[in-house]
């Protein structure tokens, strides 16, 4: 088995703080400085080092890591190996996703799971993307839908896969009685000088996909209201405080008019499925992503693009 200290100094280098490591791993802050101590003593070499009133990792310490992201990878694919000798995948299964993924994506695939793979008990929780990879590290979750992020994961980080499930395209909405409701297309620089509604930002990636994509267009959006979930959103809009962008996959309502947008590169968020590196071949994490994949629609081949994230 990995070393739980390795997996210690892991989780305490991707929340910058022993006081979040301990509070991601149900420690308290002085067991995760003595584990990381004994892991130090027993190597021979510091771990941490004083910076100012908090600590910091040694270059020893990201030498460790370097060899313990495979070291973990390693050891999923041992477990997953170990499950695969079982006749069909039973156990829990943990399934995450945001808000509006959800319906979408989480519940419909936990119903087909439900119905194929009896045995198995699927465990749901909502959590934003930021979260949900916080809780892959630290093994409280299997697979989790996610966005790519400024804060997520990058595309080479050793600790992670995401497998792509499906672009959603992004319409405008705007109010029922707007100039443009009528039409069946719009560009973003029709509404340039338009009031806008975004979700607060670090609320949800809605706030940097609108940004972007508005300064794609060549103008940075008028930002009038700042909300924090999608209802409110489209319910501000539908009452004239705005206009804004909407995933097409996200419902409606009446009080708004969705148009699709014209143009060479129509915005879209991305949606993906996390996991840990090495545990995709685990059979109950392998059934929970080929239901992920057909629910999306995705071509669920074995070797589907995977990227390697953090």
């Amino acid at each position: 088995m990995m070393d739980r200290r390795i997996h210690v100094l892991r989780v305490v280098h991707a929340l910058g703080t022993i006081t979040a490591a301990a509070a991601s791993l149900h420690l308290t802050p002085s067991a995760v400085s003595q584990q990381l101590r004994g892991l130090a003593h027993e190597l021979g070499v510091p771990l941490l080092e004083p910076d100012g009133r908090r600590v910091r990792l040694t270059e020893a310490a990201h030498v460790l890591l370097r060899h313990a992201d495979d070291l973990a990878a390693g050891w999923e694919r041992a477990l997953a190996e170990l499950e695969a000798a079982t006749d069909l995948p039973g156990g829990p299964l943990r399934l995450a996703g945001f808000p509006s993924s959800l319906d979408l994506l989480v519940l419909p695939a936990a119903r087909r799971l439900r119905r194929t793979h009896p045995r198995l008990e699927v465990r749901i929780s909502q959590l934003e993307p930021a979260e949900a990879f916080e809780r892959l590290l630290t093994d409280e979750l299997d697979l989790a839908v996610t966005t790519p992020a400024p804060a997520g994961p990058s595309v080479d980080d050793a600790r992670y896969e995401q497998v792509h499930l499906l672009d959603d395209p992004l319409d405008l909405i705007v109010p029922a009685d707007h100039p443009l409701a009528g039409r069946t297309s719009a560009a973003l620089d029709d509404v340039a000088h338009e009031p806008w509604v975004l979700a607060a930002p670090g609320s949800c990636p809605q706030h940097d996909l609108v940004t972007a994509a508005c300064l794609s267009a060549g103008f940075s959006p008028r930002i009038a209201h700042e909300v924090t979930d999608w209802p409110l959103v489209v319910a501000m809009v539908g009452h004239g405080f705005g206009v804004s962008l909407k995933p097409r996959l996200v419902p409606a309502e009446p009080t708004v008019h969705v148009i699709p947008l014209s143009g060479p590169s129509t915005p879209h968020r991305r949606l993906l499925a996390g996991l840990r590196r090495g545990s995709r071949e685990n059979p109950r994490v392998a059934v929970g992503l080929q239901a992920l994949l057909e629910v999306a629609g995705a071509e669920p081949h074995v070797d589907h693009p995977v990227l390697r994230t953090a």
